[in-house]
This record gives structure tokens, sequence and C-alpha cells, in this order.
């Protein structure tokens, strides 16, 4: 492989994946535009106009700073790679941290300088997000110095997680021969494992309080339900969303004997107890039929497969100097293949996002069948609306783009393959 051959490769992967993604967005914004003023007729008796601008503006923002941070990191992107960034930074490291901290020390040296200068240059438009976006259409519930504070414990949390994580990586790729990307890939899945059983009651309640649910009619039903689906939890917890966003939501976490049922408390001050069963038995359809073992063993085969690449271009002098970067001629260059092929792969794999989107739609729609079936399917349609609503989120989405991007159907194909949900 030659540098001048993998720098055209990289530049023209870069430049489809761009314009791929602008000609998307704005068929996205002009659409919802286009549709704004106009409720569609599958919703005009159960979603008020009202709603539905909010649902379209609240669309055309997220879209408009979405736009504004794909030119960001396309330009931080080539900045770190072909424009020499990642070198100069390396350099500066290799000269001054190295001799110091020995080999093992500089290359973490040089992923947490990587990862802090990326988050920094990322911060403004988080904020942006949150305290502008977020604020304007009525989501927001976080106070500036909540946002630092999560800020602070989730920069805490990443180094106890990721600097061990990051050292036994290096040390595998030093000390494991060909082979190291096998070894490595072992370790990664592992490591996730350990973090699905600990997530739940160590790094969860760090931000959030998880109170057992209240409701002790509630909890009945849910617990009939999850006795019906043969489905065991370690408890039903609520968790104080509310105190960051208006946004409800549901989930299952854990793995195991840990796994637990938590609810927004959101959710349960807008459903009611047989539209939460309904949304909880979708959720419990994802389980029942595997779809969550099924996402797990996809993400791990694709990380072998990533993996096992990297072990090949981490050998070619030419994958270096194609991307901007000089070998190390004294040093490791472990963690220079690491950094560089996770800024390059997203240009190269854009173009399977479609196909990982329609295998989760299908999941969707396999949850909603499972959901009626143990469910009042009249009720998750009813659940349903109220979350679209709450989240605004847009009933008219350009067909294009939601084939592309979204990992749940559409609201119209949704709802269309449910019991219509009795108007009030």
């Amino acid at each position: 492989m030659q540098s001048d051959t993998l720098t055209l490769a990289f530049v023209a992967a870069l430049l489809a994946s761009l314009a791929t993604k602008l000609w998307l967005a704005t068929r996205q914004m002009r659409h919802v535009a286009a549709h704004r003023d106009t409720v569609p007729a599958a919703f005009a008796n159960t979603v008020t106009l009202a709603a539905h601008r909010k649902a379209a503006d609240y669309t055309l923002a997220k879209g408009r700073l979405g736009l504004l941070a794909l030119a960001l990191g396309t330009t931080v992107l080539l900045g770190w790679t072909l424009l020499g960034g990642l070198d100069a930074l390396n350099t500066l490291l290799l000269n001054n941290v190295q001799p110091r901290l020995g080999d093992l020390g500089y290359q973490l040296a040089l992923l947490v300088a990587f990862v802090l200068i990326g988050s920094l240059i990322e911060l403004p438009l988080d904020w942006y997000s949150t305290f502008r976006v977020e604020q304007q259409f009525g989501f927001n519930r976080m106070t500036l110095r909540l946002w630092l504070a999560d800020l602070a414990k989730g920069t805490a949390v990443g180094a106890l997680i990721g600097l061990p994580l990051a050292a036994g990586i290096l040390w595998i790729m030093g000390h494991s021969g060909g082979l190291w990307w096998l070894y490595a890939w072992l370790a990664w899945v592992g490591f996730n494992l350990v973090l699905l059983v600990l997530y739940p009651t160590v790094i969860a309640p760090m931000f959030n309080k998880f109170e057992p649910l209240p409701d002790e009619a509630l909890k009945t039903r849910v617990q009939a339900l999850m006795q019906r689906c043969g489905f065991a939890a370690k408890g039903l917890f609520v968790m104080d969303g509310s105190k960051r966003s208006a946004h409800a939501n549901a989930y299952f976490t854990g793995l195991g004997a840990a796994k637990r049922v938590v609810f927004f408390d959101t959710l349960l001050q807008r459903l009611s107890p047989g539209e939460v069963e309904a949304v909880l038995a979708h959720e419990l359809g994802h389980f029942k039929r595997r779809h969550v073992v099924k996402r797990m063993v996809a993400i791990f085969a694709m990380s072998l497969l990533g993996l096992a690449l990297l072990g090949w271009l981490a050998g070619q002098s030419s994958f270096y100097a194609g991307l901007g970067v000089a070998l190390n001629l004294g040093a490791p260059n472990d963690a220079l293949a690491l950094i560089l092929f996770m800024l390059v792969l997203p240009p190269f794999t854009f173009f399977i996002s479609p196909l990982m989107a329609h295998v989760s739609r299908v999941h969707e729609f396999e949850a909603d069948a499972y959901a009626c079936a143990q469910a009042d399917g009249r009720d998750l349609a009813r659940a349903l609306l109220k979350l679209h609503e709450d989240n605004a989120a847009t009933l008219t989405p350009d067909p294009l783009y939601a084939r592309f991007y979204y990992s749940h159907p559409p609201a119209s194909e949704r709802l269309a393959a449910l019991p219509a949900p009795a108007t009030a």
C-alpha cells in the first residue's frame, strides 16, 4: 500500500461521506419546513397544529446545529490528519514526556491529550445544544452548575475506566506479537461485559437518583407483565430524569442477574398505567426476540474485524505517512495507530449506516408486535403518540433521510402497524 494511495482513498471517502451528509441533511430540513403548516391526515385528530409546528421547528433547529457540527468535525479531522495536528502533538509529547515517563507513559499521555483537545473543541456545541436549542423548546432543565458537575464527573469516570483499559490494550499491542489484535479484542469484550454488570449499580447512580417504583398498583401490573413474558429483573426503579430534561424514556440495563427496569419520572408523569405497561412490553420484546444479544454479537464481530484490520495497518509505514504522521523511530507507534484508526474509520464505514438503521427498524416493528400480544396495542399507540409529541419528534421526515438514519420507524409507518388509538 502506497501512502499516496491511502491519502487519495481517505480524501475520496471523506468527500463522499461529507457530500452525502450535506445532501441528506438539507433534504430533511426542506421536507420538514415544507410540511410545517399541515398536520398529516393520519394524525389530524390526535396531534394539534401547534405541536406539529413545534416538532418541525425543533427538527430544523437541530438540523442547523448538526450542519455546524459537521463542518467543525470535518475541519478537526483534516486538522488532526493531513494538516499535521496529530504529528505536531506527537512530536511535542515524544520530546517532552517519553524521556520522563517511558514508552507507556508517553503513549497514554498522547491518548489523553488527544481526547481532551477533542472534547474541548466540541464543548461549545454541547453547551449550545443544551442551553440554547433544548432550552428554547422547553426541554432543558439543567443548570450551568449541574452541567459543569456532570462534565467533571464524566471526565473523572472516563479517566478511571478508560486509562486502565487503554494501558491494557497498549501493553497487549506491545507484548503479544502479530496476534495482538485478537488478544486485545478478547480483553475489550470482557471489559464491556463487566461494565454492563457494574453500570446500573456503580456508574449510573453517580449521575442520577434511582428509587424503587413507589406506585404499588403499577408495580403489580408490571410484575405480572414480566412474569407472563418470563423475564426476571433485580428491581423496578424510577430515575430523576426531569432534573436534566423533559424528554421521557424507559429502559432495561445490566446483564444477567443485574438486570433492572428503569422508568424516567417524566414518563410516569405523562403516561397512564396501561400505556406504561405497553411501553415496557415493547422493551421486553427486544429481549424476547433476542435483539439485545444480536446487537451485541454484531458489535463484537465488527470490532474484531476492525482490530484485525488495524493489526495489519499498524505495521504499514504508509498508513502513517498517508495520513500526515511521521513514524516514531525511538518509541512505539501503537497509540498513534489507535488514534489514526479511530479518526479515519468513520468516513469509510459511513455508507453501511442504512443497513444498520434498517435492521434496527425491523427490530422495532418486531418489538411492537410482541407488545401488542402481551399488552393492549391501543395503549402502545397512545403512548407513542404522546412520546412523539413530548419529544417534539417530527411526523414528516424526509423519506430518504429516514431510511438512511432512523433507527426507529417514522411515526406514520409505526402507528399504521398498530391498532388505532381511540381519540379523546
